[in-house]
């Protein structure tokens, strides 16, 4: 076999990958499907695409054959078919996708580690044996800030905004800090960097708001129906928005050209534009719910110079983190008024 062949034929599906694929086709198409039209679907000849037939029923699969220029395969009418079915490759790569997204799934005890033992104990003895033992000897390191939300809850928001529904909910907007309601029309759940949101019309604050789902306490059907934006697309609106609508307004004001800076802004930031002064820098706008976060995490990773104008929490935290730093070079307390 020349290197070339080999190439063209290491990628290539599986017999059991090729059969499997037949039983989607068949299951999707009841009415029945040619021997040609499989063939088509699975890139191979009649001939080949029989046999992969021929696979599944001796498998136990229920696939009737009928003849004439209409005839056909198709699953026996009222047959009870296994609900999932993976191949290796699907099987691992949904184990991996669990534990990289949930770390805790490691543990069986997990609520999603239960759901996934079930899933694994589903599988063909094969497949499964291999997803148990990645499973079983894989390490995972626990997220330093989970923000998982509850389920039922996620769901509750997802079902009310497919159904255009508005809801009342209940919500923290961090540790500590009171409880409080508002009535929202749930346009979409966004899945951002592990975050779920509820990018919604909030008519509390009359304006387009984003909500962590993880800070949401309960969500109540309030019976009032909604129309979404149409063609909305969330994620590029949740982007824009994620920096605004919270507690604490700011302002930082950067000594370099916009396209420098911009690579290091994250959207939750705010927004960054043009300086109207001269000297070719730019400015970002927005608002924080967690002054100390945005200047430990966010400003103190941006390596350009830049000097922040408002508001008062912002500049307040800066200015700790700075004592702080200064202390831990010179040794000496900080001194002065974090006030001033």
């Amino acid at each position: 076999m020349n290197v070339n062949s080999r190439a063209s034929t290491a990628g290539a599906p599986s017999p059991t990958a090729r059969a499997l694929r037949t039983l989607e086709i068949l299951q999707a198409r009841p009415g029945g499907v040619t021997a040609g039209e499989l063939g088509e679907r699975l890139g191979v000849t009649e001939r080949a695409a029989r046999r992969y037939v021929e696979i599944l029923r001796e498998a136990g699969l229920p696939v009737e054959s009928s003849r004439g220029p209409y005839g056909g395969y198709r699953i026996r009418r009222g047959a009870r078919l296994p609900p999932v079915v993976f191949t290796e490759a699907e099987a691992l790569g949904l184990v991996m996708a669990v534990l990289d997204g949930q770390p805790a799934a490691i543990d069986p005890a997990d609520l999603v580690g239960l759901a996934l033992t079930k899933v694994i104990q589903a599988l063909p003895e094969s497949v499964g044996r291999q997803a148990a033992a990645l499973r079983r000897h894989a390490s995972a390191a626990p997220d330093r800030q989970p923000a998982r939300p509850d389920p039922a809850t996620a769901s509750a928001l997802v079902a009310a905004a497919a159904d255009g529904l508005r809801v009342r909910i209940t919500y923290r907007s961090r540790p500590g800090s009171a409880e409080w309601q508002a009535e929202v029309d749930p346009w979409a759940v966004v899945v951002r960097h592990g975050r779920w949101y509820l990018l919604c019309h909030s008519h509390r604050a009359g304006a387009l708001r984003t909500y962590r789902i993880d800070r949401v306490l309960a969500a109540e059907r309030t019976g009032h129906s909604f129309d979404p934006p149409a063609e909305l697309d969330a994620v590029a609106v949740l982007e824009e928005n994620l920096g605004t609508g919270w507690e604490f307004g700011t302002r930082v004001v950067f000594d370099a050209p916009l396209d420098e800076v911009a690579p290091w802004i994250r959207p939750p930031m705010g927004k960054l534009e043009p300086s109207t002064q001269d000297g070719g820098g730019c400015v970002l706008t927005g608002s924080t719910g967690n002054p100390d976060m945005y200047a430990q995490e966010w400003l103190a990773a941006i390596p350009l110079p830049f000097r922040v104008e408002g508001g008062p929490e912002l500049r307040k935290a800066v200015r700790t983190l700075a004592g702080r730093l200064t202390a831990a070079v010179t040794g000496e307390p900080t001194g002065g008024n974090p006030e001033s």
